[in-house]
């Protein structure tokens, strides 16, 4: 019985391999999705998260049950998250890559109504942005940035 959970159905470099191709490909995806996509987690992005990982057990193990295999992915996956860590700090150009850029989406006190928009950044997340920044506009904001992460940063004037 113990034997069944081990012994996998492929070999084992097939899960290493579908792993790190299940991560770099969910990692474009994300990318495509833009900045915005998990910066704050919602309901909604919880939710995501849940049906795209169960989505995306089959990419990786397929119908194979063994505990082999389900560990062989993920440590596939964490190498190449590591991989990517490693030349991203390695390499500006590859880190802008992986990255991105951040979005200036206030200057000099005022919003930037194209940035936003292109960023997918609606108002009201700019808004409760600067009241977590203990601010209630943005005249007091010499520039905002949406950063590559996901966040928005702001640096006051003086």
């Amino acid at each position: 019985m113990l034997m069944s959970w081990l012994i996998t159905e492929d070999p084992w470099w097939t899960y290493a391999i579908r792993g790190a191709l299940t991560y770099l490909g969910l990692l474009v995806l994300m990318r495509l999705a833009g900045k915005r996509a998990f910066g704050d987690l919602s309901a909604f992005d919880v939710i995501l998260l849940a049906l795209v990982g169960g989505t995306l057990r089959t990419a990786v193990i397929g119908h194979d049950a063994s505990i082999t295999s389900a560990f062989v992915g993920v440590i596939s996956m964490l190498a190449t998250d590591k991989a990517l860590g490693w030349l991203s700090a390695r390499s500006e150009r590859f880190n802008r890559l992986i990255e991105g850029y951040p979005v200036h989406i206030v200057r000099n006190g005022q919003r930037v109504p194209e940035a936003m928009r292109s960023a997918n950044l609606p108002d009201a997340a700019l808004d409760r942005a600067l009241h977590a920044a203990g601010r209630e506009s943005e005249e007091a904001v010499d520039h905002g940035r949406l950063e590559p992460n996901g966040k928005i940063t702001f640096i006051m004037r003086k």
